[in-house]
């Protein structure tokens, strides 16, 4: 009988679990099918399918001449949150959100707001302007964009957590999650779960309401980087957020 009893409460948790797990769940989109690279585009010299998870890849004898994207292709981002798990060996990536389309000497340069990951101790988690004012926060601040009576990018920084701190959550050559939440001009990168930075963005002359998602393969050294998982949710937008 007390086999049975603990059998049965254990089924109930395990039960309990996966209701929380399918309610976290609930309004978002899987944007890959973990088969192809449907829906996506990106330069097939160094984009494929690999373990069900999209895969880039440089390598000496086939090099990137600067950073290439692959794209999504189901619509722009505007306000959303964004859930993927990534896994990188060398180099650096990112996640491009409410970005554009950039010169280069393909199809596949962007620019815009990126969550930042690298295979190094220091950039994992930031968000970064590609092609875009560059550093935009670093890891463990929230950053306040401004522009000063110059026309300059001014940044406004308080500390919420120690950078030594968020890099400990943070596993080398190892899956990890990543979760973007875009509302409004407010941004917040979070891996595996950790806040690692946090964007209010006033500056109203270069800042982006909606633009293209895509994933990043860096130009320079050998490298591998893999994302599975990749699902995305709308979100409203708050009347206080319009600023």
């Amino acid at each position: 009988m007390m086999t049975k009893k603990i059998t049965t409460l254990l089924g109930l948790a395990a039960f309990a679990f996966a209701g929380q797990s399918v309610a976290e769940e609930k309004g978002f989109e899987t944007i890959f099918d973990g088969k192809t690279l449907k829906g996506w585009n990106g330069d097939p010299k160094f984009w494929s399918v690999r373990d069900d998870a999209i895969t880039g890849q440089t390598t000496k004898d086939n090099p990137t001449k600067g950073n290439t994207f692959i794209i999504w292709e189901g619509g722009k981002t505007g306000n959303f949150e964004l859930r993927l798990d990534y896994k990188i060996i060398g180099g650096n990536s990112g996640i491009q959100y409410r970005s554009f389309k950039a010169e280069g000497p393909d199809e596949w340069r962007i620019g815009g707001y990126q969550a930042d990951f690298e295979a190094g101790d220091t950039y994992s988690g930031i968000c970064y302007g590609e092609r875009f004012r560059g550093i935009l926060s670093l890891r463990g601040k929230k950053t306040t964009l401004t522009i000063d009576s110059d026309g300059k990018l001014k940044k406004a920084v308080e500390e919420f957590a120690k950078d030594a701190d968020i890099a400990k959550a943070i596993k080398k050559e190892d899956w990890n999650s990543y979760r973007i939440v875009a509302r409004g001009f407010n941004f917040s990168h979070y891996i595996n779960d950790v806040k690692t930075t946090q964007v209010i963005d006033r500056d109203k002359k270069s800042r982006r309401a909606d633009g293209l998602l895509a994933l990043q393969l860096h130009a320079g050294p050998p490298m591998t980087v893999q994302f599975r998982n990749i699902r995305i949710k709308a979100l409203p937008k708050r009347d206080k957020e319009k600023k």
